[in-house]
Order: structure tokens, then C-alpha cells, then sequence
């Protein structure tokens, strides 16, 4: 015959473990959120800032490699063309958003090296911590001109300005 208080001890022990074992799940869940939290806000809040090499732009990004400023020097539309001056803003955005998505990297590189508990593994159908945690976006690498430059400027006077009459 069984020990009817024996049997009820090792319940009691096995339970008592389990409340312990969910207690630090829950601990470690609590003290992982925190720590989601507190990277989102750092990644949220960055900015960077890319200026060309001659000074002629500056362009600022969020965190989302969104434009939030683009400034010309004072001189900027002297020393070149339009097409030249387009092409110059443009590569200085994708530097400020290179530098963006660099920071965002570094920022979320310690919340991606997974969780030294994860409850997917203790409880079937309850999502990863991993899964919560978003990739880096990739840093975009330098591209060519996606448009041939265009021919020098034509100053033999054929203006089309002059040809209307104006």
C-alpha cells in the first residue's frame, strides 16, 4: 500500500518547486521587458547627421533612416549644378541614414543575443523572446548613380527661354 502523506509531501514538494521555477520565469520575463523598453526608447531617439565632403549639405535622419533636415550651405547653389548639387544630398542622405542604421545596430546588438531563459521552450505555443525582438535593418552600402549624369551644360545661347520669347 501507498503512504497517503508521503504521496501528499511529494506533491507538495514538486508544486513548491514548479511556483519557484515559474516565479523566476516571471522575474526574468518582468526584468526582460524592462530591459525591451529601455532599448526601444534608446532607438527611438536617435538621430544622425552626414555632411558632404565640401560642406555644401548636411542631412539629418531618425532612427527609421526618415529625413528630418536637409540644409544647403549659403554658397551651395553657386559652386554647381542642380543635378550635381541632387546627386550630392543624395549621397549625403544615405551616409546620415548608414550612420542611423549603424547606431540602431550597436543599440539593439545586446537585446538580440537571446534570453538566457525563453518560455517557449518551458511553455508549447507561447511566443519566443527572440521573436519579439526586431533584426537590425541592413546598413546600406554605397550605390552608383541610378541615372547616367547628365551631358554638359549647353551655353551656345539656344535657351529654350529665348526661343519663347521671353
Amino acid at each position: 500500500m501507498t503512504d497517503p502523506t508521503g504521496r501528499r509531501a511529494e506533491l507538495e514538494a514538486r508544486n513548491a518547486a514548479m511556483r519557484e521555477q515559474v516565479d523566476s520565469l516571471l522575474a526574468e520575463l518582468k526584468k526582460k521587458t524592462a530591459e525591451l523598453r529601455e532599448t526601444q526608447a534608446q532607438a527611438m531617439v536617435i538621430t544622425a547627421t552626414a555632411v558632404s565632403k565640401d560642406g555644401a549639405v548636411r542631412a539629418t535622419v531618425d532612427s527609421a533612416g526618415a529625413l528630418t533636415s536637409l540644409e544647403f550651405s549659403a554658397n551651395a547653389f553657386e559652386r554647381t549644378t542642380p543635378d550635381k548639387l541632387a546627386r550630392l544630398a543624395t549621397e549625403t542622405v544615405r551616409q546620415a541614414v548608414a550612420k542611423a542604421r549603424t547606431e540602431l545596430n550597436e543599440v539593439l546588438a545586446p537585446a538580440q543575443q537571446g534570453a538566457s531563459i525563453d518560455l517557449s521552450e518551458m511553455l508549447p505555443g507561447v511566443p519566443s523572446l527572440a521573436d519579439l525582438i526586431p533584426q537590425p535593418p541592413a546598413v546600406p552600402q554605397p550605390s552608383q548613380p541610378r541615372r547616367p549624369a547628365p551631358p554638359p551644360d549647353d551655353d551656345d545661347g539656344d535657351s529654350i527661354m529665348d526661343r519663347s520669347g521671353w
